[in-house]
């Protein structure tokens, strides 16, 4: 059967390029589970496929999309029928596996998890990757102690995809959330997410740096990397803890041994790419429970797949705010 496609080619000159194209079943990857896609997102990685950034496609022509939900066409794993609705995130899908970005897909059964109630195919694709990384970040800490009322807990980023929806789901599991952004106009913004207090992210990195600083943060949520993340460190409560999701100020991280051996605060690597499937179905259990669509409905985008290209350059110039949403069916 045909179906339509957002397919990423790469010339002999080596330029990268996207368009709707036509593909035939017999063209998807090995799996078990064919899914006839509603939903996607556009993710920072989403950017990098379809600009050649990263050296994360290894082989072209490629369908990108990290992200996607749908309904099961045909399966040969006993855990999901044909008419259930599923989730795809993670496992290098849309890197080096086709994804969401055409109207099938195919996937390993393993890799998808059951639509929980409480949530709709788009309201999936509004969460995806970020608010899968910001659920097991809060799960995280939580696991360290992390309680309301111990103190604020700090979100950098947080105008991005895992920013906004970890400040909303903070505040509504009962934290005291600050928000740290490098975006002032989007102030009011956050504070309707829940943030109690906005920081600047120029003015937090323009205060005197010494080896340990004021203990200000019960715990951190961090998806900036570098500068902001070395400095954060020492600003942590004693055994307090920041879950570090991503690098969008640099890989590199410079910091002092004294918030980890005076304070014993603790740094927590947050992978949502590999978590094992119980795992992911408790955190999206968790997101069913506490996500509020109509509290987040203005930080969405939505957009159908024509227009992906051009929000993956926008997304990596950081000028997306929230979530984009890609409406799939019928592209």
């Amino acid at each position: 059967m045909s179906f339509s496609a957002l397919v990423t080619r790469k010339t002999e000159s080596g330029a990268i390029t996207s368009a709707i194209e036509t593909l035939d079943d017999s063209q998807l990857p090995d799996g078990e589970v064919t899914v006839a896609v509603a939903w996607s997102g556009v993710n920072y990685k989403d950017g990098l496929c379809l600009t050649g950034g990263g050296a994360l496609v290894r082989s072209y022509p490629h369908v990108g999309g990290i992200d996607f939900s749908g309904t099961v066409i045909d399966s040969r794993d006993a855990r999901y029928a044909p008419g259930d609705q599923v989730i795809s995130t993670g496992w290098r899908v849309g890197e080096i596996r086709w994804g969401g970005f055409a109207e099938r897909a195919r996937v390993k059964a393993d890799w998808l998890v059951p639509l929980p109630a409480g949530l709709t195919a788009r309201d999936a694709m509004v969460l995806g990757t970020a608010g899968l990384t910001a659920m097991l970040a809060i799960d995280r800490l939580e696991a360290n102690g992390l309680v309301p009322g111990a103190g604020e807990v700090l979100v950098t980023g947080a105008a991005g995809g895992v920013g906004t929806i970890a400040t909303l789901l903070l505040s509504r599991l009962g934290y005291s959330v600050a928000a740290m952004s490098g975006r002032p106009e989007l102030t009011a913004e956050l504070q309707s997410l829940g943030a109690a207090t906005i920081i600047s992210r120029d003015e937090f990195l323009g205060q005197p740096d010494k080896v340990l600083e004021s203990a200000r943060w019960a715990a951190a949520i961090d998806a900036v990397g570098g500068p902001v993340l070395g400095k954060l460190l020492k600003q942590v409560k004693p055994s307090g803890a920041v879950a570090a999701i991503g690098n969008a100020a640099g890989v590199e991280v410079s910091t002092t041994v004294l918030p980890f051996i005076l304070r014993a605060v603790s740094l927590f690597g947050i992978d949502s790419v590999s978590q094992p499937y119980d795992v992911r179905v408790a955190a999206w259990a968790r997101l069913a429970r506490h996500f509020d669509s109509s509290a987040y409905s203005g930080f969405v985008r939505e957009a159908g797949l024509p227009d992906v290209p051009a929000i993956a350059a926008e997304i990596l110039r950081g000028r997306v705010r929230g979530r984009t949403v890609i409406r799939v069916a019928g592209a």
